[in-house]
């Protein structure tokens, strides 16, 4: 009986904080993932999705210092990302000796989340106002700035080209594009970025509102705009189909972000499949998120995650979505200057991908300067372009890169 205590008593996690090397790493990301959790729960930064990331990260932590077989396994992933060896992307040695997180991230790792949430997102999106004013495709494209700025910095710091484009996707400010891209080229640095690109989404409402007043005056953000034209039915089911053999055939590795997003948007438009687009905005969003963020979370693991690379990619995030809002709001202030004063150039901050809070943070500092404003529908155009503009920008960084 006092043998087995004793085993007990050394074969525990308590134990192995002392003993294992990296102990004291397992206990830092445990406390960081208390601290992930307080956001999501107490501050409410995208918890749908911090939640899940945090929980992930703790149970990943604690399942290394027991070390437990029953959730996840760093050296699994790491031999199936070992070019040349004995098994590399072998998804059965993951089902035959992976435990439950292990088996929930083939759905991170193959890409499959990613774009079943975009189909959510589809389903979930207007695409009027951007149809109503094609012009916010420029303010969508203009916000993809601070991708390329991040990339050429990462490049500068030393990182490899694949680890450099997927760092600087998170300019986008869309989750699962950078998800998806960093899966497909940089899959090591999984944890960092999907913590950076969703801390930085959860954080416009405090990144943003500095930059739109620094780059704009009180007179342009005044600027009150027209209403826009009302669209037709015909024209939001045949925009997606449009949209999808125009940017597929352009740059086919668009296919799985741009295909699911545009067909979730068909199940919402076409009218005749109410139950489909029913189940994709709420029952399937729900199921993939909770899959996705306890999967992602678990590549938090301290002997992967304390590093300074992991402070480069947090310190690059902020560069890159910075740099997003700045592009936006110029192109912005330029498009002011062509209309003679009717756009207000607030709405380019919008083009990151942040769909819909970058769009309520451009109404919400318009009507701070002038309470009659609503420009809530005019930077939606923008948003929704910019949902558009980062699948473009990550699918074209794929196709440079081999993803």
């Amino acid at each position: 009986m006092l043998q087995s205590l004793a085993n007990l008593v050394t074969e525990s996690g308590f134990a192995n904080i002392l003993t294992s090397g990296d102990g004291w790493k397992n206990l830092i990301m445990i406390a960081i993932a208390c601290v992930l959790l307080y956001l999501g729960i107490k501050k409410q930064y995208e918890p749908l999705l911090m939640v899940g990331i945090a929980m992930g990260c703790l149970l990943a932590n604690v399942s290394a210092l027991s070390k437990s077989d029953a959730l996840y396994h760093q050296a699994l992933w790491d031999a199936f990302l070992q070019e040349g060896g004995e098994f590399y992307h072998d998804y059965g040695h993951i089902l035959a000796h992976g435990g439950l997180i292990d088996i929930l991230y083939i759905g991170v790792k193959a890409g499959i989340y990613p774009c079943l949430i975009f189909i959510g997102i589809g389903a979930m999106t207007d695409f009027g106002p951007l149809i109503s004013n094609p012009k916010s495709l420029l303010l969508g494209a203009a916000a993809q700035f601070g991708v390329f700025f991040a990339f050429l910095g990462a490049n500068l710091l030393g990182f490899t080209g694949n680890q450099a484009a997927s760092i600087g996707i998170i300019g986008g400010a869309d989750g699962p594009t950078a998800i998806l891209t960093t899966t497909k080229l940089a899959p090591e640095l999984l944890g960092p970025i999907a913590v950076a690109a969703y801390s930085y989404m959860a954080l416009i409402p405090m990144i943003q509102p500095p930059l739109m007043k620094a780059l704009t005056t009180e007179k342009e953000r005044k600027v009150k705009m027209e209403q826009l034209r009302e669209v037709s039915k015909t024209e939001k089911i045949i925009f997606p189909i449009i949209v999808t053999i125009f940017i597929v055939l352009l740059l086919p590795s668009t296919a799985p972000l741009i295909g699911c997003l545009m067909f979730g948007n068909l199940l919402k438009e076409s009218g005749v499949t109410e139950r489909l687009s029913d189940v994709a905005q709420n029952a399937l969003m729900n199921i993939v998120t909770l899959f996705l963020g306890i999967s992602v979370g678990a590549t938090m693991v301290g002997s992967n995650f304390l590093n300074v690379q992991t402070i480069y990619i947090v310190v690059l995030g902020l560069i890159a979505f910075s740099f997003s809002t700045i592009g936006g709001l110029l192109v912005g202030k330029l498009m002011y200057k062509l209309s003679g004063g009717k756009i207000n150039p607030l709405i380019g901050s919008a083009g990151v991908s942040a769909v819909p809070m970058a769009a309520r943070v451009s109404q919400k500092v318009g009507q701070k300067e002038n309470p009659s404003n609503f420009l809530l529908m005019h930077a939606m155009g923008p948003n929704v372009a910019g949902v558009i503009g980062s699948a473009i920008a990550a699918g074209f960084l794929m196709s440079v890169f081999g993803g």
